[in-house]
């Protein structure tokens, strides 16, 4: 999960090869964050204020003790802060290098995750399960992932690295590197090579999401004009397919929100609301 390390590792040391200490990790989850959040203004404000952060340096302690074969501390600790954060990280939740949780709040992180580094979660997450058995059961997120808000992973499946998935998508498969994630259930619409890299390495667009259902209406309907025009042209009706919703008077796309629909309501004799 180390591959096509990019730009996106600008805030990291210098020095790659050998893990930090707690602390120089702790270092580097804390420099990230202004990284990625232009509200972030100074250390004192994001170690007491900030639930993410607070969450993840005591998931980093818990995880230690998880490490050494403690178990009922490490979940004591995990549950005290659920309680201060609203973020339920399970203490054997493996997770990597400058990690951040925007917002920091309804994330929850299950026992068999792993985390790559410079993955970047935003609140209402769930890295989920899908069984009971034990063994292997959560997802797996390489590097430089980010996960919009309210998104769901479920299953131990593995997101690649530098992986986009939307807000509210709901991702049961294996998604490949470089990938935007939509929908429910969620499906690969666009590559790496199409998206907008900040100079950081990030791309923040979360409202340019592709829609593939309704481009796959909308290539649905283009067909559909396509196919009338043939058959009208067959029978020698050259008029066929144009103008097909000349005679209906409804709207089948939303419309602008210009003010002509409240006008063609107006003039019609129809008192608008809203």
């Amino acid at each position: 999960m180390n591959s096509e390390r990019g730009t996106l590792d600008a805030c990291a040391d210098a020095d790659e090869s050998a893990a930090p200490g707690l602390l120089a990790t702790l270092r580097e989850d804390v420099r990230c964050v202004f990284k990625r959040d232009p509200a972030a203004r100074n250390t004192l404000e994001l170690m007491t204020i900030y639930p993410g952060v607070q969450a993840l340096v005591m998931h980093r302690l818990a995880h230690i003790g998880w490490a050494r074969g403690w178990r009922y501390l490490p979940r004591l600790l995990s549950f005290f802060t659920r309680l201060l954060t609203n973020v339920d990280i399970h203490p054997a939740a493996r997770i990597g290098r400058r990690f951040f949780i925007d917002h920091g709040a309804g994330v929850v992180i299950g026992e068999t995750a792993e985390i790559g580094d410079d993955v970047t979660l935003y609140h209402g997450v769930t890295l989920g399960g899908t069984t009971w058995n034990p063994g292997k059961r959560h997802p797996t997120l390489g590097d430089g992932v980010v996960v919009g808000a309210g998104a769901k992973v479920l299953g131990p499946i593995t997101v690649g690295d530098r992986a986009r998935v939307a807000a509210n998508s709901v991702v049961i498969e294996d998604v490949s590197p470089g990938m935007t994630v939509v929908g429910i259930p969620g499906r690969m619409v666009l590559p790496k090579s199409q998206r907008r890299i900040t100079e950081g390495g990030i791309d923040l667009d979360h409202h340019q999401m592709p829609d593939p259902v309704g481009k796959a209406l909308a290539c649905l309907l283009e067909r559909i004009a396509d196919l009338e025009k043939e058959i009208g042209r067959l029978k020698g009706d050259l008029s066929a397919g144009q103008a097909v919703c000349s005679d209906c008077d409804d709207s089948c796309s939303q419309p602008a929100f210009d003010g002509s629909l409240r006008a063609a309501k107006t003039a019609q004799g129809v008192t608008p609301h809203g």
